[in-house]
């Protein structure tokens, strides 16, 4: 008996929580998600009620089990968005020489620890002031704070998880801007400085443009809004933004531009970079997944669908498309094309069909290969492609919302351009005055007898490999 014991009693339990789930969440998605939220709303305690003054009802009511669901899949979804920073490490390791690694992979630790603190002092509260909305800034106060209830159930804000779930599954999307800075600027930045810029990038600017929509400022507002489902102007392309005026200032990486050609320098570790590139793929899941702000079932399995339908068709495409260019297929192409998709298909992943979803992807594969080129010649070098991948499609996702799926018409495409052209602007201006600034106190650039030898040596006294001959002997 004791053997059969607790799956009987697991078993049960799953059961009783399906049957409530059935409850609250209908066959029909475009009618559940109201249905959970009215539901969680009656059963959560006022916002200024005492402190756990009516959780003991409230654990009891069927609203508990859909609020729990709700706020389990919110934390997974944060566990996989954190789960990307290994990505981004990963692709960025890869695609860059070896004698830069160690200088790589401490950025992209460093990054997460600053975008989190920095978010928790600061960021969260300019991205979510609260008050009537439409505004241009807003500010709540400095850190984390919820009365004196520290479960973070009475939120007002949300009624849908915790206030703390809220915080941990914004704070991740934060720490994602400046790491996508981070693979452009390779190879030549000072430490020191790339990680004030983090700093300043991650506590400032990016929760500014995010309030004006995620926040209900001035873009959410319009008689038509500005529409970003999970990020790809506000996260990704704000990142793109930061990348390209630290690439301009910045200039080329040595030998990368001479004699009036483009000489590759060629990243060390193809593998390394694939394996980052399918850990975005599934951190993914979590960064649109989570984007759903429930556990819906309809409304999440979509997302999922359409992010990797555009994903699929992104490393299709840009494989076709490198293929029929260069004569070969190439590998970082690949990559870069699956990477492509997924930013592609982010503004507006829950409100596209299948079919839209693959086209999205297949054009945005198609673009990161042409954007590569474009930039080369330009002589803007980017070491791991994250202008073409996260500027580029950034833009073309968000213009895809008013073009394709549920939203498309003359007026939305209108609200896209607005939305695009305002967070640019400040983005890319914020950038580069503040990369300008940190140049002339600080320093921005590494000498050339550094950038030589490798960052590894010059910025951390060590190498990755040690056991190995250095790429530059």
């Amino acid at each position: 008996m004791k053997l059969w014991s607790k799956p009987l009693t697991s078993l049960l339990k799953v059961t009783t929580f399906f049957a409530l789930l059935a409850l609250v969440y209908p066959a029909s998605a475009q009618d559940a998600a109201p249905a959970a939220a009215e539901a969680v709303a009656a059963a959560v305690p006022a916002a200024d009620a005492p402190p756990f003054a009516d959780l003991a009802a409230f654990e009891a009511s069927p609203g508990y089990a859909v609020f729990t669901v709700n706020n389990t899949w919110m934390m997974v979804a944060a566990a996989l968005v954190f789960f990307m920073n290994l990505g981004f490490a990963c692709v960025e390791t890869g695609l860059t020489r070896s004698k830069n690694t160690a200088n790589i992979l401490f950025k992209n630790a460093i990054i997460p620890c600053i975008g989190i603190l920095t978010y928790a002092i600061v960021g969260f509260n300019l991205m979510y002031p609260g008050g009537e909305g439409g505004g241009w800034f807003g500010f709540a106060g400095f850190g984390l704070g919820f009365a004196d209830d520290v479960s973070g159930l009475t939120s007002a804000y949300n009624a849908g998880y915790t206030y703390w779930t809220d915080f941990l599954f914004q704070a991740m999307f934060a720490a994602t801007a400046a790491t996508i800075v981070s693979g452009a600027v390779a190879e030549r930045i000072k430490l020191g400085s790339f990680l004030v810029f983090s700093i300043l990038f991650v506590a400032i600017s990016y929760p500014i443009t995010g309030m004006w929509k995620w926040g209900n400022g001035w873009l959410n507002t319009m008689d038509t809004a500005f529409y970003d489902f999970a990020g790809s102007t506000l996260v990704h392309s704000v990142g793109g933004w930061g990348a390209l005026a630290g690439v301009m200032i910045l200039g080329p990486r040595l030998g990368k531009y001479k004699d009036g050609k483009i000489h590759p320098l060629l990243g060390h570790s193809l593998p390394l970079a694939t394996i980052g590139v399918f850990i975005l793929w599934l951190g993914w899941f979590g960064f649109n997944g989570g984007s759903v702000l429930s556990a819906n079932p309809g409304a999440v399995s979509l997302v999922l669908v359409t992010t990797s339908l555009a994903a699929a068709a992104g490393g299709v495409a840009s494989t076709l498309t490198s293929w029929i260019v260069l004569k070969k297929p190439d590998v970082s192409m690949a990559l870069n094309g699956i990477l492509a998709g997924l930013v592609a298909i982010t503004a507006g992943a829950d409100k596209m069909s299948a079919n839209e979803s693959m086209l999205i992807g297949a054009i945005g594969g198609v673009l990161v290969v042409f954007s590569v080129f474009f930039f080369d010649k330009l002589k803007l070098d980017d070491p791991v492609g994250a202008l073409s991948v996260h500027l580029v499609n950034g833009i073309w996702g968000t213009l895809a919302v008013g073009v394709f799926g549920s939203l498309k018409g003359g007026a939305q495409i209108v609200a896209q351009l607005k939305g695009i052209l305002a967070i640019g602007a400040f983005t890319f201006v914020f950038a580069f005055v503040s990369f300008y600034v940190i140049k002339i106190v600080m320093g921005l650039r590494v000498s050339k007898e550094e950038e030589i030898e490798g960052l590894d040596i010059g910025e951390h006294g060590n190498e990755a490999y040690p056991d190995f001959t250095p790429a530059h002997k």
